[in-house]
């Protein structure tokens, strides 16, 4: 397995070995003993799988308290994928990086606990997928709005399909000091 660092640490981005030939391919998505050594999680708790269609935009989401780390990668299409710090007090505070996930390049992306995480879909239909490190909790649930001028993602499509939650969502600076994920060394 290949890792690549991003410029916000702790977000990392995997490329597996695949084995392939004429039948179709092979590849270790996750082996705990493995990520244990990368300093990545050795546990997940609940996987998870979406489908949207080309444009739609999810997130930016995130859990306080109770957050959750996600290994997300895609299993058909392809996607933008972006995680923000939003750790209060955090270096990185507000800072964004970003990968293209597809099912061609098999890459997975790490987004650690404290990290707000969206995606927006290149392909016709994106089938998505999700481990995360802890169970979703309705009460934690928390969003930042995606094209927040502060943060500046630059996002490759105009007029995403959102959902009235992201639609809605706050501003990172309108998000209460206690709804954020607090950084810690």
């Amino acid at each position: 397995m290949k890792v690549i660092e991003t410029a916000l640490p702790g977000c990392t981005i995997l490329e597996p070995a695949v084995f392939g030939d004429e039948r179709g391919f092979f590849m270790e998505t996750w082996n705990a003993a493995r990520f244990g050594e990368l300093g990545l999680p050795d546990r997940f708790v609940q996987s998870n799988v979406s489908s949207s269609s080309k444009g739609v935009l999810r997130g930016l989401h995130y859990q306080w308290p109770n957050p959750q780390g996600k290994l997300v990668s895609v299993l058909e299409g392809e996607v933008y994928d972006v995680a923000v710090d939003v750790r209060r007090d955090s270096p990185h505070f507000g800072q964004w990086t970003a990968v293209v996930l597809s099912a061609e390049n098999k890459r997975q992306f790490w987004i650690p606990e404290g990290f707000a995480h969206g995606f927006a879909v290149l392909s016709e239909r994106a089938l998505f997928s999700y481990m995360c490190t802890n169970v979703y909790d309705k009460a934690a649930d928390a969003s930042v709005r995606w094209d927040d001028p502060a943060i500046g993602i630059d996002w490759p499509i105009g007029n995403p399909n959102l959902s009235e939650k992201d639609a809605k969502a706050p501003l990172l600076a309108e998000v209460a000091a206690e709804r954020l994920p607090v950084y810690t060394a």
